[in-house]
């Protein structure tokens, strides 16, 4: 059996705590394994949201063995190409973890299925597509509405900030820059506004006299 330095195997136990935390948040589309790297031959030391079929005790895999092998390998592979071995795709991320003497010690890996994300983006991709051919063309947003979304951003920007996170004052004194340019002559405008300031109608209208 192998043995552990005892900052080691507190390196362990608390990696072992971050995948519960890791899977329990993106069950069940993601599984989390913590590899003992000073144990190869029985590497996985913990397996959450078991998607590959693996078991605790199968050896490391050749990533692991190449940290194992070189302590300058990369500590962080992230989003990489990964196959199941049922033929499902998967998108993975590997952590290595080293001790203070500079040794890996363990791997964090998330393992991804892609499938269900991927049935959801054709699902998306159907839903949203639009028809052009010989299509009537309609907008159900007023004249002018782009228009005043803009200034609003335009006004936003130069503060820092984004249009529903204007402080009182600063929107006051937009809303009278509106009126004052005259657009908010256009048609619905205290209503275009008040949406997308997150405000009232009554608000708007208050804050533009």
């Amino acid at each position: 059996m192998t043995k552990h330095t005892a900052e080691q195997r507190a390196l362990l136990d608390q990696i072992s705590q971050i995948a519960v935390g890791l899977a329990q948040t993106f069950a069940p589309f993601c599984e989390v394994v913590v590899h003992d790297l000073l144990d190869p031959k029985n590497a996985v030391l913990a397996i959450h949201n078991n998607l590959s079929g693996r078991e605790t005790g199968h050896p490391a895999t050749e990533l692991g063995l190449a940290r194992i092998a070189d302590p300058e390998y990369p500590q962080v592979i992230a989003n990489y190409a990964n196959q199941f071995s049922d033929g499902r795709s998967a998108k993975s991320t590997s952590i290595g973890i080293k001790d203070s003497s500079g040794k890996y010690v363990a791997a964090l890996c998330m393992n991804i299925d892609l499938t269900l994300f991927r049935g959801l983006q054709n699902a998306v991709g159907q839903f949203v597509r639009i028809d052009t051919d010989g299509a009537a063309q309609e907008s159900l947003d007023p004249a002018g509405a782009d228009l005043i979304r803009q200034r609003i951003d335009q006004f936003a920007a130069k503060l820092a900030t984004t249009p529903r996170a204007l402080k009182t004052e600063d929107r006051r004194t937009l809303l009278r820059e509106l009126r004052d340019s005259g657009v908010l002559e256009i048609r619905r405008a205290m209503e275009i506004a008040a949406l997308y300031l997150g405000v009232s109608r009554a608000t708007v209208y208050s804050d533009a006299k």
